[in-house]
């Protein structure tokens, strides 16, 4: 067999796999964000603040803290979808994070990787707005990480 034939089939077969795949609506994707600040950075921030420094006026004052309260939530996140393909509020909406080629979740580290980008998709604002005009409502993070948002049920 030929390589362009052979290139050819490999082709078919990943669209039809990812055909297989429904993706998650936009919109829980946003809920499924906000439940998880409150489920998960809200708390943080809390123990951070009252138990970790004196107060809210330590808080504020202080450059470390943000950047250590947004770290530990990236941690968080990033084991979370490692381990199970979602979070608490991608749970609620029955929805996942995968591969986007093999339909499988994703590592560690790519799941870092993939908090840190949408943190800077969403400093920029374009990012959080592409999946508006795109079929698969990939975002711009899912597409530099190669991953998609899928839902676990059929959503009717």
């Amino acid at each position: 067999m030929r390589f362009r034939n052979l290139k050819k089939n490999n082709k078919t077969t990943h669209i039809k796999e990812s055909e297989k795949l429904v993706y998650a609506p936009y919109s829980y994707r946003v809920k499924a964000f906000i439940t998880d600040m409150f489920m998960i950075y809200a708390p943080i921030l809390y123990a951070i603040t009252y138990v970790v420094m004196s107060g809210k006026d330590d808080f504020q004052s202080s450059q470390a803290a943000p950047f250590a309260a947004v770290a530990l939530y990236g941690v968080i996140y990033a084991i979370l979808l490692a381990k199970f393909a979602q979070t608490p509020g991608k749970k609620a909406y029955d929805i996942k994070v995968v591969d986007g080629k093999s339909g499988k979740n994703i590592g560690f580290f790519r799941a870092i990787f993939r908090f840190a980008m949408f943190l800077f998709t969403a400093t920029t604002l374009l990012g959080l707005i592409i999946p508006f005009y795109r079929r698969d409502k990939k975002a711009l993070h899912d597409l530099i990480c190669g991953t998609i948002v899928v839902a676990v049920k059929k959503i009717v």
